[in-house]
């Protein structure tokens, strides 16, 4: 049976509209500077499951935990002298820390996907952190979209998607990093478990060592690791210098394209614009998605895991 999807507005009203709803364990998408995120009470079982279902996404898949500030996470999870630093560094931001999970937490189980350890962010965005603020309490917000599909960086995106499955969608603008948050594992070593919007090299020279790197095909442990994410309809093929007939190509740098991450070659640009550009180009009905060479530094790093999920053979269902 079809809900009727609310839009809130980002204002007082709208918040505490939300916050109502999460009350009530229903789901509400809302805007972060990463992308929008599908939130429901994360102490709540019925509404985490209700997560699940709507996105159509694994119960193996762990969610992230958003609060609005360190002394909240505090609260969730084993505190270290690395979150510590990582905290100070970059909260509010597009950070997730993963730390074992305190025994009173009051989580639900699905949150965590009964593993030991919890993810956990705190926002930048301004209306998130206002939404979390009125609610207050944690809040578990999984991507606003299909599971396995593009990450949704405009209401419109999360509307096209999830709209009658869930109970209402903030209306935020888009999202300006436009990537998810890079994941650190630091339940042991620190190990970069997911790049993301923030370079690992910004992480390393906070921490003062080099991250060790969470394998391709080893057990999941943070959100965002399945082989296959992020896709469009259409087929990706990476590392392409032109389109082959009946592709639309996306390109990056001074170039000859249907659409462009950035023309100057910007990597910040480009992370901000990758998933509406492939929203935009799967709107179109091409049969595939050709996509030229991202350097491998930096948020480049970032995009390229984006591009080899999407690209990957499809073992998720949407």
């Amino acid at each position: 049976m079809a809900i009727e999807t609310r839009h809130l507005t980002a204002d007082a009203d709208g918040y505490a509209q939300a916050a109502e709803v999460w009350r009530a364990g229903g789901l509400v998408a809302f805007p972060t500077e990463t992308v929008y995120g599908l939130g429901a009470d994360a102490r709540d079982d019925i509404a985490v499951a209700r997560i699940f279902e709507a996105k159509g996404r694994p119960r193996f898949n762990p969610l992230i935990v958003h609060v609005p500030d360190a002394e909240a996470a505090k609260a969730l999870v084993e505190w270290s002298d690395a979150a510590e630093i990582l905290a100070s560094a970059f909260w509010p931001g597009a950070m997730t820390l993963v730390l074992p999970i305190r025994a009173d937490a009051g989580l639900s189980p699905l949150v965590t996907a009964d593993l030991p350890t919890l993810a956990v962010r705190v926002p930048a965005h301004p209306v998130a952190q206002d939404v979390l603020r009125a609610f207050g309490g944690p809040v578990a917000a999984p991507s606003a979209n299909p599971s396995g599909r593009i990450s949704p960086t405009e209401a419109a995106h999360v509307t096209a998607g999830l709209s009658g499955r869930i109970e209402a969608i903030i209306e935020g603008g888009s999202c300006d990093v436009g990537l998810e948050s890079t994941i650190l594992g630091l339940a042991a070593a620190p190990t970069l478990l997911r790049p993301g919007g923030i370079p690992a090299e910004a992480v390393e020279a906070a921490l003062g060592t080099t991250l060790a790197q969470h394998a391709e095909g080893d057990t999941l442990t943070a959100p965002g690791q399945m082989t296959s994410h992020y896709a469009p309809g259409a087929r990706v093929r990476l590392n392409a210098t032109s389109a082959r007939q009946g592709e639309a190509f996306l390109g990056f740098g001074p170039m000859d394209c249907d659409l462009n991450l950035s023309p100057t070659g910007d990597l910040v640009e480009a992370a901000a614009t990758l998933f509406r550009a492939l929203h935009a180009l799967d709107a179109g009905k091409a049969g595939a998605i050709a996509v030229s060479p991202i350097p491998e530094t930096g948020l480049g790093r970032a995009i390229n895991d984006r591009l080899r999920r999407a690209a990957a053979p499809r073992d998720v269902t949407p």
